[in-house]
């Protein structure tokens, strides 16, 4: 490519795979930064805030490329980053989701209408927040929650960067709306029982109200809004099981990961302290 490309989010679960995969592919790679990061001694860094529009101007000179998380709760505000990326950069790929929020449909649609060349990608859930148990497993192989029988066909966060970096380097993804899953659907009392089966030692799901898991989420501090976005979600996800798309393998040839290698490759984070 002529120029480099810039990954927003570049110390984030997918963001880090992409810088990596990008570095493998023998890709230039700029990494904005808000302060000194942890990353791989290739990666440029350069500071601004993706909230402050007028601080990208260093980070998007002679860019050609942009991978972009959006990582507010609304679009406010990417109109006026878009504008300054389409003035130099001639691509993004922006990192939605397949829950597609209405701060996500409006990102999508500023996108679309930026004059760049875009790709979307829409990720069902990642397999990485399946470690928001870790501390309960670890201390009681027990996971406390509801909705034990949601199914969800989580994704490994370098299959997603796999995808982003095929459309940030290779032809064919313009106005592409890629839509990535894991390669099974799996209830939330099925991942509890492969984390076990991997770690080995019993791992179990203990159903909860629904009241309780809201009153929990609330004590942490969690808007009300977003609580029950979730819980309702959940709520959808018992009727049956998730969707399942072959998109990680035709853009990429590979077959898209599975969960239980995801666990093995972080068991350490789920085994018991001794």
């Amino acid at each position: 490519m002529s120029g480099q490309i810039l990954v927003t989010g570049a110390t984030g679960t997918v963001g880090r795979q992409v810088t990596a995969q990008l570095l493998e592919a023998g890709v230039e790679v700029r990494a904005l930064t808000r302060g000194p990061a942890y990353l791989p001694p290739a990666v440029e860094q350069v500071r601004g805030d993706l909230s402050v529009a007028d601080s990208l101007g260093a980070a998007v000179q002679g860019i050609e490329a942009v991978f972009l998380v959006w990582p507010f709760a609304s679009a406010e505000g990417l109109e006026a980053v878009l504008t300054m990326l389409a003035e130099h950069a001639r691509q993004v790929v922006y990192l939605s989701s397949a829950a597609i929020r209405d701060h996500e449909r409006q990102a999508e649609q500023l996108i679309e209408r930026s004059g760049l060349e875009w790709t979307i990608l829409r990720p069902h859930a990642f397999a990485a927040n399946t470690l928001r148990w870790a501390e309960q497993i670890r201390a009681e192989g027990v996971v406390r929650g509801p909705y034990g029988q949601a199914a969800m066909s989580l994704v490994d966060e370098r299959d997603i960067a796999a995808v982003a970096v095929r459309a940030l380097t290779q032809d064919g993804h313009a106005g592409a709306v890629h839509e990535l899953t894991g390669p099974h659907s799996l209830t939330q009392a099925e991942q509890v029982r492969v984390i076990g089966e991997v770690v080995g030692r019993p791992v179990r799901w203990a159903e909860t109200s629904v009241q309780d898991a809201r009153q929990q989420m609330l004590a942490r501090g969690w808007p009300a809004e977003v609580v029950d976005g979730i819980l309702h979600a959940q709520a959808e996800m018992t009727l049956g099981p998730a969707p399942v798309t072959a998109t990680v393998e035709e853009v990429t040839a590979s077959a898209a990961r599975t969960f239980r290698s995801w666990v093995a490759e972080h068991a350490p984070a789920f085994r018991a302290l001794t």
